[in-house]
């Protein structure tokens, strides 16, 4: 079955979950030990065995389309530098000088041929070579080979720009998406115009995430903003590996479809049903036809914080002032409604975790994409790739 058909399927299925006021269910709700969000340990491991060591999703194609461009910024407390070489190829290095370790770029988005220390004035290619010493006869002795910037596990894929936060590390994009990003390949999303992003903090960043993984909670905590148009606790979940794809029935789903052949429902995406797109462990993706948000959830710097970066997109580009003032009131329409509706909540249930109420939350039979995301956490964890791996 190819993606259309699987898409057309799926939202057959939604329509029938609507009609029957029914969700997907799987078999057995599923306990989580409050202290796996308020364990210091614990959120080391994360870091170290997850963070540090899968393909993050840290920067779109639409941000850096030029050669030249280059996005410097902070990801789970590290400096990082990425930039689109004259020749077009994407890289990634740590933002630290060999000399004296200050950044050789400041934070956010810019266009240079090369990068200069503003401490000592020690240049960099874009290729990360050392390639200017200030006053070098007076410095001494330089190992130019040997001090460029420590280079970062770099892939470009489907619009999107992927990095491993550990030198030399392997990188497979491919094999650790198995699929996903086909979606994204077929929307053109390298050819989307980047719109900007804004930025809000929270509390720990699974309980951040676990409130982008069902919408059981539409009716109680997003009454007029959500809730109108989609159900609550009506979700269809698809794996893949770590990775889900999360519908989202509109109330009028039947409707929406019912003059539409059959064969087309795989077209129908935002008429009649919406996708939340979840490529573990940090980005949530909304795409609308209007403005499309994509969530990037970076831990720390505490177990009881993140930081969240949304970010927004969408197909055509600027088309004058006016334009430009109704995209910067959408997005922060929706910043303040991720905000106050979803992050502020996520900032007490943090207080009530850390009080020691309860020992365990529990995930019900309808939560099953948060059962999922914590089953591929903790077998990243366990650090064992000879145990199985989770089933949809």
């Amino acid at each position: 079955m190819d993606r259309i058909e699987r898409i057309g399927e799926v939202a057959a299925i939604m329509r029938d979950y609507v009609e029957n006021k029914q969700t997907f269910l799987t078999e057995k709700t599923m306990r989580v030990p409050t202290e796996s969000y308020t364990d210091p340990d614990q959120w080391k491991a994360e870091m170290e065995l997850v963070f540090k060591r899968v393909p993050l999703m840290l920067a779109f194609t639409a941000e850096m389309p030029n050669p030249g461009d280059y996005k410097a910024m902070e990801a789970v407390g590290l400096p990082v530098l990425i930039n689109r070489d004259k020749q077009g190829q994407v890289r990634a290095f740590l933002n630290v000088c060999s000399h004296r370790g200050a950044p050789v770029a400041s934070e956010g988005h810019g266009n240079c041929p090369r990068f200069t220390c503003k401490y000592h004035g020690w240049t960099f290619g874009q290729d990360g070579r050392l390639i200017g010493v200030s006053e070098a006869s007076k410095f001494g002795e330089v190992d130019k080979p040997g001090m460029g910037l420590r280079e970062l596990p770099c892939q470009e894929k489907a619009g999107m720009i992927f990095v491993v936060l550990t030198p030399n590390a392997p990188i497979d994009v491919d094999k650790f998406y198995r699929g996903f990003l086909d979606d994204f390949e077929a929307l053109d999303f390298g050819s989307w115009t980047y719109m900007g992003s804004r930025v809000i903090e929270g509390a720990n960043w699974k309980i951040a995430y676990d409130g982008y993984l069902e919408g059981y909670h539409f009716a109680s905590l997003h009454p007029e903003t959500i809730f109108p148009r989609t159900p609550s606790n009506c979700m269809h979940y698809e794996g893949f590996g770590p990775h889900q794809r999360i519908g989202f029935p509109h109330h009028k789903i039947a409707d929406a479809l019912k003059d539409v052949p059959r064969e087309e429902w795989g077209h129908q995406e935002n008429n009649g049903f919406d996708f939340v797109r979840i490529m573990f462990p940090n980005v949530s993706a909304f795409i609308a036809p209007e403005i499309t948000q994509v969530a990037q959830l970076f831990p720390g710097p505490t177990p009881g914080e993140n930081r969240t970066v949304l970010n927004y997109l969408r197909r055509e580009p600027l088309r004058d002032e006016e334009d430009r003032a109704n995209v910067e009131a959408a997005m922060n329409f929706f910043r303040d409604v991720t905000y106050t509706e979803d992050y502020l909540i996520g900032l007490e249930i943090q207080k009530g975790l850390e009080s020691g109420a309860h020992d365990e939350l529990t995930f019900g039979r309808n939560e099953r994409g948060n059962q999922y995301f914590h089953e591929w956490l903790n077998w990243y964890l366990q650090d064992d790739p000879d145990l199985p791996e989770p089933e949809m």
